[in-house]
């Protein structure tokens, strides 16, 4: 009783005793509010803890394994080389005239490769990833024959999954094309070859360029297509970002005075426009098929995008954790772009490339990375992103689906 005297004599005092009251009041709020979302990124990050450590716990997960058991999750095998693809008359023709480079030094033949081989830099594993997502994250208000019942994803989201792959690889076969001067100087049979590789890959890309097209305008959807035509338009984009070499292969761009950040800004965004844009909008593309709200829509972009950004750094570390010292890497990859805001000085080794990159010394300039910080920031660039896509996948309920994601997201950072 005594204590309400008080607290009304306080109050009877004037304006000033208010405003000191609602003063306090204000703190105190922002205090626990403040509070709580502390609470709430410590609970976050734990439950992440949670999960890496039952993860590291158990055996790391095999790559090959982790894409096998997912693609048993949606059914089969999502990658567009299959059974109709490689029936088809048009691949028939491809694989014909793919026959007679072989022994020459076209890189188509590299893209090829890198199509069938089964690793980790696999790329058909692109379209794995959108239908585990897909089903990951389920569909709302879908008529019941748009639903592929032993998958779990709908047939529209399994034609997106297909369309993402063939983008990707038209834009690899693409990038495999030869600028073949006025000035070089190559054998009659080296310049037939390479006419040839350089023909095969225009109309390889195209095909799949075309089919995709075709793919999209079948799912009837304008905000799919204006939002996969975006995609496109970034992968284009990022080939005119930074310095290039005779053959457009990139060069690092020669960071300013203060390079603080310059690697994180300009590797994220040559990797965002040539990778993470593509995986993110398709991601978010497959959440618009299924009826998902535009908050769950920007969630799959950023798994997308994160996941994309995180495979990358994955790749950029390969060569320089391998004991092959003659294997050849990007010169803007992480571990590269790392260095150099560590010592611009290494510019002058990477510069001798400016006409092509086949004169920089890669045994010198590994070398002089491997003694710097660059590798290991890499790693915890690639962590950082694996981390920020696991944390999205968090918004979606446990199932199957997302513990195959978790794993293949483990399966990338086992170095």
């Amino acid at each position: 009783m005594s204590t309400n005297k008080v607290a009304c004599t306080f109050l009877r005092n004037g304006s000033v005793a208010r405003l000191i009251l609602c003063s306090d009041h204000r703190v105190y709020c922002e205090t626990h509010r403040n509070l709580h979302a502390s609470t709430e990124n410590r609970f976050r990050l734990q439950q992440f803890n949670k999960v890496e450590a039952k993860l590291a716990g158990n055996q790391k997960p095999d790559w090959n394994r982790a894409v096998s058991e997912a693609e048993k999750i949606v059914g089969y095998p999502t990658s567009f080389l299959s059974l109709r693809w490689l029936l088809s008359d048009e691949i028939a023709n491809v694989a014909l005239h793919l026959r007679k480079l072989v022994g020459s030094n076209h890189p188509l033949l590299k893209t090829a490769k890198s199509v069938i081989f089964n690793g980790r830099n696999h790329m058909q594993a692109w379209g794995l990833i959108v239908l585990l997502i897909s089903k990951a994250a389920g569909h709302l208000n879908v008529d019941d024959m748009e639903e592929d019942k032993a998958a779990g994803v709908l047939h529209s989201q399994r034609a997106l999954a297909e369309v993402t792959e063939m983008i990707r690889t038209s834009h690899l076969v693409h990038k495999g094309l030869i600028n073949i001067g006025s000035g070089a100087h190559l054998e009659t049979s080296e310049l037939n070859d390479m006419n040839v590789g350089n023909k095969i890959a225009l109309l390889s890309g195209d095909y799949l360029l075309a089919n995709s097209c075709a793919e999209l305008a079948n799912l009837r959807n304008q905000e799919i297509v204006e939002l996969m035509s975006s995609a496109v338009r970034d992968l284009a984009e990022a080939e005119f970002i930074g310095r290039r070499d005779s053959q457009n292969n990139p060069l690092p761009s020669v960071p300013s005075k203060d390079c603080t950040d310059y690697a994180v800004e300009e590797w994220t965004l040559r990797n965002v426009l040539s990778a993470g844009a593509l995986l993110g909008k398709s991601c978010k593309g497959t959440l618009k098929l299924a009826g998902h709200s535009n908050e769950i829509q920007e969630q799959g972009y950023n798994f997308g995008k994160h996941l994309a950004l995180a495979w990358q750094a994955c790749l950029d570390l390969g060569p320089f954790i391998t004991k092959d010292q003659s294997v050849t890497f990007n010169l803007c990859s992480a571990p590269v772009m790392f260095h150099i805001e560590h010592d611009p000085s290494i510019l002058t080794e990477i510069d001798r490339g400016l006409d092509s990159v086949n004169n920089v010394d890669y045994t010198k300039v590994r070398e002089i990375i491997l003694m710097g910080p660059g590798v290991e920031l890499t790693k915890q660039l690639q962590k950082r992103h694996s981390q920020r896509a696991m944390e999205v996948l968090s918004v979606f309920e446990k199932s199957d689906a997302r513990t195959a994601l978790y794993n293949i997201i483990a399966a990338m950072g086992d170095f």
